[in-house]
């Protein structure tokens, strides 16, 4: 042995001891923030109570994996559930899942993972989301790529025990994870240079908590036994450079050197997964900064078109807008009012003309009587310039329609407020069609009619239709400041057709505001 491979072995042993008695001061109950063992007054989900008895009653192999200090806000629904999931149990977990209407979602495919899946459920009585990450094998790294896998699934698994609500995993396997976790999302030099590099108070708090009651011998055995690979001396480090007043330094070298001993385990060179990184978090500041569009997850079934149809006082725009609020939270929504298409530049032209002609008494103001307050071939024509009017609005309608269709065949849940419906005649509907006259009309007036009637084909029904229905009396108290015969006309509308025949889900818009939103998240989410 020569004199420089003899030094290197001493320096090497000291380094070791110095870690080692580093890490047993760290473990010692004198240095140890204890967590707040209080239970918390946060009340428990239903639908999170109901999930957990359901996989304890039919032995699922589970675990909730991460954050066990705060179960109380995952059972809650303020955290996403972290489960792990056996995979000989996939099946039957999924089962479960859909009998409780959980819904599969995913986002774009560059934030996918391998063996990591995104259901949401819908908890009735407080109309919270619950977000479920299903892990089928421990993927771990940095937000943006996710780089590492731990292939220790099994023997996580075999350490759970049966909690008061969930079953978690042994403390000592967790305190592994969370370092390792830890170290791979902040000790590189590309998240110490975009400000990553320090822990979250939040991840402070776990650590006190998991070593206050963690056993440092039983560690080092799960260490030694399923983890043979990470050198303990490392994984002395990496926890010693975790704790506060450790220097980024330290916790950099410490890194380097447990990135070098997971290597094998890697989904992608270090290089890779540094670009990889870099490139996400600029893709998601680009989406979230500049383009305004954070990214959101789709269901898998697909997107939809949900329409809200009521008269006047019905309440749809609250409604709307509460479906729209609630539901971009967690995936790809967009709220359009179809009753009010947005102009195309030649609509704006051709309005404004005819607005202008008005006001210059060039066009009749009169309102046209609508079919059931007259004889289709009695009633007067009024002027080309009501026709045009009308056209170039179907002309929009279609043009918003095929916008809704686009987003919603590419996965977004498209709210629309408001829709064309051949049921109804005083709203959003086909307007010239009334004058239709056999060898009565101009060609002209027939071609404008064709014209406005054609966009109007086009348009089909929505994937989920939702009548508002209230009575008109109510509907005239709701909006007193406005014309009360205008107001109860187009709520009569509403409140007396027959819909039996109609694919259509009747909402009462009658019953309390709060109790209707309750009803129609729930109603929305049911046929999604």
């Amino acid at each position: 042995m020569t004199y420089l491979d003899e030094t290197n072995d001493n320096v090497s042993e000291a380094l070791d001891m110095k870690a080692e008695n580093t890490v047993k001061t760290v473990f010692s109950k004198e240095n140890v923030k204890f967590a707040d063992d209080r239970p918390s007054e946060t009340p428990i989900l239903k639908l999170v109570d109901e999930l957990c008895k359901t996989l304890a009653r039919e032995n699922i192999s589970y675990c909730h994996w991460k954050s066990n200090n705060a179960l109380d806000r995952s059972a809650s629904g303020e955290n996403d559930l972290d489960l792990l999931i056996d995979r000989v149990d996939v099946r039957r977990f999924t089962e479960i899942l859909y009998r409780l209407d959980f819904k599969e979602a995913r986002p774009k495919p560059d934030k996918e993972l391998p063996g990591v899946l995104n259901y949401y459920g819908h908890d009735t009585d407080t109309g919270r989301f619950v977000h479920i990450h299903a892990h089928y094998q421990l993927i771990l790294g940095d937000d943006a790529s996710k780089n590492y896998r731990l292939p220790i699934e099994g023997p996580y698994l075999a350490s759970a025990v049966q909690g008061e609500l969930f079953k978690v995993p042994s403390i000592e396997f967790e305190l592994i994870v969370f370092v390792i976790r830890m170290m791979l999302k902040h000790s590189t030099w590309d998240a110490m240079l975009s400000f990553h590099g320090s822990l979250s108070k939040s991840a402070r708090q776990e650590l006190d908590y998991l070593m206050a009651r963690a056993d440092r011998q039983r560690m080092q055995e799960n260490l030694s036994q399923y983890l043979p690979f990470l050198d303990s001396a490392v994984f002395d480090r990496c926890l010693q450079s975790l704790q506060p007043g450790a220097s980024l330094m330290s916790r950099y070298k410490a890194g380097k050197q447990l990135h070098r001993q997971l290597q094998a385990h890697a989904r992608s060179s270090r290089l890779s997964d540094t670009c990889l990184k870099m490139w996400h978090r600029g893709l998601w500041g680009t989406r979230k900064y500049l383009l305004r569009r954070p990214t959101k997850k789709y269901l898998i079934h697909g997107g939809a078109i949900i329409a809200l149809v009521g008269g006047d006082g019905a309440g749809k725009s609250t409604a709307v807008n509460e479906l729209h609020g609630w539901l971009s939270k967690r995936f790809a929504a967009k709220k359009i009012h179809m009753g009010k298409p947005r102009w195309a530049l030649s609509t704006l032209f051709i309005k404004g003309v005819l607005k202008i002609g008005r006001k210059l008494g060039l066009f009749s103001n009169r309102k046209v009587p609508t079919q059931s307050q007259g004889d289709a071939q009695s009633l007067e024509l009024p002027g080309y310039g009501w026709f045009l009017w009308h056209v170039f609005t179907a002309r929009d309608r279609y043009r918003t329609y095929a916008r809704a269709r686009r987003l919603a065949t590419n996965g977004s849940l498209v709210i629309c407020d408001r829709y064309p419906l051949p049921q109804i005649k005083t709203m959003d509907g086909a307007q010239t069609s009334r004058f239709l006259r056999a060898g009565k009309n101009k060609p002209l007036i027939n071609f404008l009619i064709q014209w406005e009637m054609k966009y109007y084909r086009h348009i089909l029904p929505p994937d989920l239709l939702i009548v508002m229905k209230v009575d008109p009396d109510i509907a005239v108290q709701r909006r007193a400041d406005e014309d009360a015969d205008w107001i109860r006309g187009r709520s009569q509308e509403i409140w007396g057709l027959d819909w039996q025949d109609a694919p259509v889900q009747i909402m009462d818009a009658g019953m309390p505001q709060a109790r209707m939103l309750a009803e129609l998240k729930s109603l929305v989410w049911s046929r999604l």
